[in-house]
């Protein structure tokens, strides 16, 4: 599978929004967006164009793409298999991208960013419900509990994002035991605990091209 090499913060300067790629630097003053918000590149500073529909729904998929970490053709599973689904499709889209395992890890604490989230989960220091998981696409579950594995405990980069975590809470539908290393899902997440600025409408009209 393809990876992206170059700087992450020339993503979020791309996508005008501060997607928290790279942990506590993106809280500090020497976070580049904060900096340098105009897009990347030698016609950065330019005046931004007025986009069509098309660019309107293009960027939106980007935005939430690279902001969980998956690549085109992971993402349009991903959106395949929520359209499948009864209900709402951007809101089933949204839902099956927060329940990823790499995303949970993240979202309590565990892990500084996504990008580190999905490493530690691929380098096995973490189980769920009592079993060894590296799957960084695993979907949790209501009631699955995730914890830190006994023998990666000391691993400096989850206590200092653990550290971190403790002025940041996690979200209503999750309930974190710092202590104990472990979290769990409590609830299925709503729209409502999604604060990332997304119209998943616009994703949702650019696949139904």
């Amino acid at each position: 599978m393809s990876r992206y090499r170059d700087s992450v913060c020339r993503i979020c300067r791309r996508e005008n929004l501060k997607l928290y790629l790279k942990g506590d630097r993106c809280y500090s003053d020497k976070c580049s967006f904060d900096r340098r918000s105009y897009p990347p590149g030698q016609h950065g500073q330019r005046r931004r164009g007025k986009m069509s529909d098309y660019g309107v729904q293009l960027r939106e998929k980007q935005k939430v793409k690279r902001s969980y970490g998956l690549s085109e053709k992971q993402f349009r599973l991903v959106f395949e298999r929520a359209d499948q689904k009864k209900g709402i499709t951007g809101e089933n889209l949204l839902l099956s991208l927060e329940l990823r395992l790499d995303n949970v890890i993240y979202r309590l604490g565990l892990a500084n960013s996504r990008p580190q989230a999905r490493q530690l989960v691929r380098h096995n220091h973490f189980q769920v419900n009592g079993r060894k998981a590296n799957i960084p696409s695993f979907q949790m579950k209501v009631g699955d509990v995730v914890e830190v594995r006994e023998k990666s405990r000391s691993v400096q980069a989850i206590t200092d994002a653990l550290e971190a975590a403790v002025r940041r809470s996690a979200p209503q539908w999750m309930e974190l035991d710092s202590e104990n290393m472990r979290g769990s899902i409590r609830s299925l997440p709503t729209r409502e605990d999604i604060a990332m600025p997304i119209q998943e409408n616009l994703i949702v009209e650019l696949y139904s091209k």
